[in-house]
């Protein structure tokens, strides 16, 4: 029987912009793309109780950005009722603090006050920052306009809130099972620097930067993405 692994897409994405990794994660793993949680409610409390209850256990959590964050925090909630956790472009903290890198606090502030203004054009926008740093960023934005949530305004500035409110440093250290940590070296949302901060963390974890690839790289490298997370996954001992 192959090991199952859920994944999670990113903030303001259908599920389907996972579809390609899926696809060729399949085969050694059962693998099971979820949407986010589409609620009204800014708190990731209320998201992450409505993961717990939709998705099954005993199964490897995964994510990508938002996704990445959100799988984090569901599996310490977890715990050995989780195999294990493999995170893609998603930082512990996406906004900076003193001691942690990530998005500036001023540029986080009007990305979402542009959503609550207009969401739709956040999202366009959104879409472009994902592929700079791609080595076909127009193909690529294109690719990713196209699997936009279909979401109102309310869900999608509740989604950026939540993003913008999780701090798993703390879960990321109490997590016991084996994590997987994977950024983009020109990654134009999460900086390059959280690798070290991750690597940092006294975890079980191991964290890898793909050079030459932008926070979409889930679309941009899918096959090699695969290819490092069934070798790891395959490491633990698990496929």
């Amino acid at each position: 029987m192959s090991e199952r692994l859920i994944l999670l897409p990113g903030w303001g994405l259908s599920a389907n912009v996972l579809d390609a990794l899926a696809e060729a994660l399949g085969g050694t793993l059962q693998v099971e793309v979820a949407a986010l949680p589409t609620l009204a409610s800014a708190d990731p409390v209320h998201w992450l109780a409505e993961l717990q209850a939709r998705l099954p256990e005993g199964c490897w959590l995964g994510g990508w950005s938002l996704g990445g964050m959100l799988a984090t925090a569901l599996a310490v909630q977890r715990g050995a009722r989780c195999c294990g956790l493999v995170s893609l472009a998603s930082n512990a903290r996406f906004v900076a603090a003193d001691d942690w890198p990530g998005m500036s606090a001023e540029t986080f502030a009007a990305f979402r006050q542009g959503c609550a203004v207009n969401s739709a054009a956040t999202l366009r926008r959104f879409a472009l920052l994902c592929t700079q740093g791609a080595a076909e960023p127009r193909g690529l934005s294109r690719s990713l306009q196209s699997r936009l949530l279909d979401a109102d305004g309310e869900t999608l500035l509740a989604g950026l809130q939540v993003l913008g409110a999780l701090d798993n440093r703390r879960a990321l250290a109490c997590f016991s099972g084996p994590q997987l940590h994977l950024l983009a070296g020109a990654d134009a949302l999460v900086p390059v620097a959280a690798a070290a901060a991750l690597q940092a963390l006294p975890a079980n974890a191991q964290v890898s930067v793909l050079e030459g690839c932008s926070h979409a790289f889930v679309l941009e490298q899918a096959t090699s993405v695969a290819a490092r997370i069934r070798s790891f996954i395959g490491e633990c001992g698990h496929v």
